[in-house]
């Protein structure tokens, strides 16, 4: 295990006492306390055989579920084993509307990341029957999902994940359409838009288009200036993407009992609602034999055995996971949905020397999907003879559903002896951090992103080493040939391909993938309008159930474009011409040296620190706000907050305030949220003007308080300073994109990968 999958496992994955000191002495130990796990299902006589085959397939990483399994398995933890949720239908009422918020955050606090379709949400503007008001609109709510996700840290060190949708015919499209232009709005959602197959014909014949709620027609816009202000808005920030509802729901095994409307947030499992998934991934890179020759191919009985084990492990794991609301149990239990797909699918090909989206690379994907397909079909039923059927299992219904039908006649002949345990079993899913926890083997079935580059990586002690990592079929090349031969044009990273060659990928994997698949269509920077528009219409053509695409922009930033052979170095300036040039204010530091931790940093004896006076108009008696900071890295970073006052009936939320916001310090992490959210607390009895400025609550001038001191202690910048914390990044041959820091290393380094912000320079990733 090199340095950087150690430290992911210890920080991530490894089973720790309250203390800190490890439970898992090895990787090996992580793997055998989640076979032992997921065996509790099987009988008791039968679970020390079945402990052994679970870990004998994860030994090696070549099968990976998905991080929540091997971060909660046998741990004994209140957390979820499922990755992925859809949340129940939201009613078009406040209390409805707040009790689905309630549920959202139950489920986030438990680790799982979340799907909402918000088109049952009347428009803006639109009469609330009874109280002489008008509706807010959709996009409103939204705004109160993010702010809850922002304050929900979901299990472990990850902040959590939604996906938000709203159908295409809805009055609010444009709203939504627009929503995260500015770059700072709905950053804990990905967007996606509810395409039909009428909407997509209107495109393609330029007819008008209603928009409509509660069958009442709004207004009518030309499907086409729909479509392009889509496109335009994906051109312009990366968002939003397009799920073609109609296709998902038409290709659904289980059609007959359940609709779909949202997806996970990386979108590679569209579910109903309180639907759940398990995720899982075989390592394709792992099971190739004579690599870089002739002979080169996947060992397609291991392939086989590995697909079987892993459906059984999924399986499994429904019956011992917890799940955060009982809806989302009955749904799991009565459809036993499970997500295995491939990863490391880039780094297979290369081995087999197929240029990624070559003709030959389609053809050995479908090959390798067949035998994914068909090996957990066939297991599923064997399953089902020996466990049962799932319980909404229908013969007849299930049979004529359009993958099922295309499966070889012998296995529908066992689906339709034995029924089927599993309702859908196939998903391709984003596993960046997993990918880089197996040694950095290309992720799910993206192309290689780059060689190599450099990463600054945490040590136990606090301190950094800064570090190359490799990927994974590359490195093995060096291994063979050496650093002087030069490097075949299979390996292509993934800024060298083409809309049309993403594409040709994801499309051929779909037609073997019973759920969806996760897959970024990446654009260079400087494609033309015109060139890119029609990536979405060609991704319906071609059978994709959606579509995203990224293109370096001025709202989200740049994926970073490698150096010679790929190679990026996140650490240093580049010098030459061709390479990204970083500049950067040197009078002022990279705003707070962020590092999430499992566990609180330990408080000195003495804490340097500032007292500040508030004082609310309404009230007889001052605050008196302590802040004291800690040094780390030569920086000061907030460590804990007293509030005193002479005013007792405010002492208990005082208390209960400096409590809460202390401990949110000292566990590190993106702490500026506390800001965000104190600033945004109105008092419904009205704010105060201080300071020639209005402040809408005295929680409000708290929030202001510590944001005046991060400022003051260089912790962040001023609002003068802004372009401090965005780093202007000069591409070569292209136009200068803006960059974002990373939360944890402050590097400018954080760029969007399969709809996720991951940092090139520490490893950091969140779904968002």
């Amino acid at each position: 295990m090199d340095t950087l999958s150690h430290q992911i496992w210890d920080l991530k994955y490894r089973l720790k006492a309250a203390d800190g000191t490890p439970v898992d002495r090895s990787i090996a130990d992580s793997w055998a306390r989640v076979a032992r796990a997921a065996a509790q299902a099987e009988a008791p006589e039968k679970r020390e055989f079945w402990t052994a085959e679970f870990s004998h397939a994860l030994s090696d990483y070549r099968f990976l579920p998905a991080g929540r399994i091997l971060a909660g398995a046998g741990t004994g933890r209140a957390v979820t084993l499922f990755n992925c949720f859809v949340m129940g239908t939201i009613p078009d009422d406040l209390s409805g509307i707040f009790a689905h918020l309630r549920e959202a955050a139950l489920t986030m606090q438990q680790g799982g990341g979340i799907g909402y379709d918000f088109s049952t949400l009347r428009p803006k503007g639109a009469p609330v029957k009874g109280v002489a008001a008008d509706a807010s609109g959709p996009v409103s709510f939204m705004d109160v999902w993010d702010s809850m996700c922002r304050t929900i840290m979901s299990a472990g060190a990850r902040r959590g994940a939604m996906m938000g949708t709203l159908s295409c015919s809805h009055p609010d499209i444009e709203a939504f359409i627009d929503a995260k232009r500015a770059g700072d709005r709905l950053r804990n959602f990905n967007l996606s838009v509810l395409v039909s197959d009428a909407f997509m014909n209107a495109v393609e014949r330029d007819l008008a288009w209603d928009l409509s709620f509660d069958g009442v027609v709004f207004r009518t816009v030309p499907a086409r200036s729909l479509w392009d202000r889509i496109m335009r808005a994906t051109y312009d920030s990366a968002e939003p993407g397009v799920i073609f509802i109609d296709r998902v729901n038409a290709m659904n095994n289980l059609a007959w009992c359940e609709t779909i409307h949202a997806t996970n947030p990386c979108g590679e499992q569209p579910l109903p609602a309180y639907g759940a998934c398990l995720l899982g991934s075989i390592n394709l890179a792992k099971l190739v034999r004579e690599p870089f020759t002739a002979e080169a191919l996947v060992d397609e009985q291991e392939l086989e055995r590995l697909v079987r084990v892993a459906v059984r492990l999924l399986d499994d794991v429904i019956d011992v996971s917890r799940f955060p609301l009982p809806a989302q149990k009955r749904e799991a239990v009565q459809k036993r949905r499970v997500g295995l797909g491939i990863t490391g699918l880039a780094g297979a090909l290369s081995f087999c020397r197929a240029r990624y989206a070559s003709p030959h690379s389609l053809s050995l994907i479908q090959h390798w999907l067949t035998i994914l397909r068909d090996s957990a079909y066939d297991e599923s039923a064997q399953l089902a003879a020996e466990k049962g059927a799932f319980p909404l299992f229908d013969r007849d219904a299930y049979l004529a559903r359009p993958n099922v039908a295309s499966l070889p006649e012998n296995i529908r002949e066992k689906i339709g002896r034995n029924g089927i345990r599993n309702g859908l079993l196939t998903s391709i899913a984003p596993t960046g951090t997993i990918s880089l926890f197996a040694g950095n083997i290309s992720s799910g079935i993206e192309p290689m992103f780059a060689t190599s580059f450099r990463r600054n990586v945490l040590m136990p002690d606090g301190s950094r080493r800064d570090e190359r990592v490799t990927d994974f079929a590359y490195g093995k090349f060096r291994e063979m040939f050496g650093e002087e031969t030069e490097l075949p044009d299979y390996f292509v990273p993934a800024h060298e391909l083409s809309p049309d060659e993403h594409l040709a990928v994801q499309a051929a994997a779909q037609k073997f993938i019973d759920s969806s698949i996760s897959k970024t269509i990446n654009c260079p920077a400087a494609i033309t309008f015109e060139d890119f528009k029609d990536i979405y219409r060609t991704a319906y053509r071609e059978g994709c159930k959606g579509c995203t695409t990224y293109r370096p922009n001025s709202v989200t930033g740049a994926i970073l474009q490698p150096e010679a052979e790929t190679e990026f170095d996140a650490t240093k300036q580049p010098q030459n011409a061709a390479s990204p040039t970083v500049t950067t204010r040197p009078d002022h530091p990279a705003s707070g040296s962020v590092v999430y931790m499992t566990r609180p940093l330990d408080r000195p004896g003495d804490l340097p620190g500032h007292t500040y006076k508030v004082r609310w108009p309404d009230l007889d008696h001052a605050f008196y706000i302590t802040i004291n900071d800690i040094e780390q890295d030569g920086r000061k970073r907030p460590f804990e907050i007293f509030i005193n006052s002479k005013n007792m009936e405010h002492y208990a939320w005082t208390v209960a305030l400096t409590r809460m916001i202390s401990a949110v310090f000292r566990r590190g992490g993106d702490i500026t949220f506390v800001v965000e959210e104190l600033k945004a607390v109105f008092d419904p009895r009205g704010g105060q003007w201080m300071g020639g400025r209005y402040i809408p609550s005295l929680l409000a001038a708290i929030g202001d308080v510590i944001e005046r001191h991060m400022i003051a202690t260089g912790f962040i910048p001023g609002k003068d300073e802004e372009t401090a914390q965005t780093r202007q990044v000069a591409i070569a041959g292209e136009e200068t994109a803006r960059f974002r820091l990373c939360p944890r290393c402050s590097s400018a380094a954080l760029a969007r990968i399969e709809g996720c912000d991951t940092c090139l320079s520490c490893g950091y990733s969140k779904c968002a």
